[in-house]
């Protein structure tokens, strides 16, 4: 919470009429206020360096910029944000019912999960960011079941957290190459290297290209995107 006793969320989603809607319920709380809001994953880290912010509202789809149409790498991205912010909440909000997904985002450091069909839970998001805010969690009760869930897909359940950000990282960039990748994550280029092959033995693949294929199909980073719901 900030001097003046607001709230202040940061919201991140490439649909603005989504977006209209968040900041419709949440202009419902008069200890909330929504400080900025970004439509490319580009944008967010400029936010929060100029907006000190409590709770972030973060789709999973969102493209990196104007120019890379790709969706940005969520698990580096949530990583990275813990630690240059340990004291942000992260809430995501997303149309992806992946059980896997759901589990590494929650493990990335990411405060709740709820889904974008869950219009019981989002007519109350003010209460739920309040929630947040506070040092609490909050699910969509079909992301809670599979979170909690013990039957993992099998093939890939076993990925690490650093392989499934070098993956996402690969996903996002798929032109760039490994040395660059390396120093978004500050690792040497052979630990990034050790990583995807890691990775790679545990998908039972051989090329990087077949290894982004193969986790986004299993739903352990982010999947090929359906047409997204709109919230109003």
């Amino acid at each position: 919470m900030q001097p003046n006793g607001k709230i202040n969320v940061v919201i991140l989603d490439d649909h603005q009429s989504i977006i209209d809607g968040y900041v419709l319920r949440l202009s419902q709380s008069p200890k909330i206020e929504v400080v900025a809001t970004a439509n490319f994953a580009n944008e967010l880290e400029p936010i929060l360096e100029k907006f000190p912010t409590d709770v972030l509202l973060l789709d999973i789809n969102v493209p990196i910029s104007i120019e890379n149409a790709a969706p940005f790498p969520i698990l580096h991205t949530i990583s990275k944000l813990m630690e240059l912010y340990p004291h942000l909440n992260i809430l995501v909000i997303s149309m992806f019912a992946e059980r896997g997904l759901i589990r590494r985002i929650m493990e990335a450091g990411a405060n709740g999960y709820i889904l974008k069909d869950d219009r019981v839970t989002l007519i109350d998001l003010a209460n739920v960011v309040l929630t947040i805010a506070s040092g609490g969690i909050h699910f969509s009760q079909r992301a809670h079941q599979l979170f909690l869930s013990d039957q993992l897909t099998k093939t890939g359940s076993d990925l690490s957290i650093r392989q499934l950000q070098a993956l996402s990282l690969c996903a996002a960039y798929p032109d760039t190459l490994t040395t660059d990748l390396s120093k978004e994550m500050a690792i040497a280029n052979s630990t990034f290297r050790n990583l995807l092959s890691g990775a790679y033995i545990k998908l039972n693949v051989r090329t990087r290209a077949a290894a982004i294929a193969k986790a986004q199909s299993l739903g352990i980073i982010t999947p090929i995107s359906p047409s997204a719901p709109i919230v109003g």
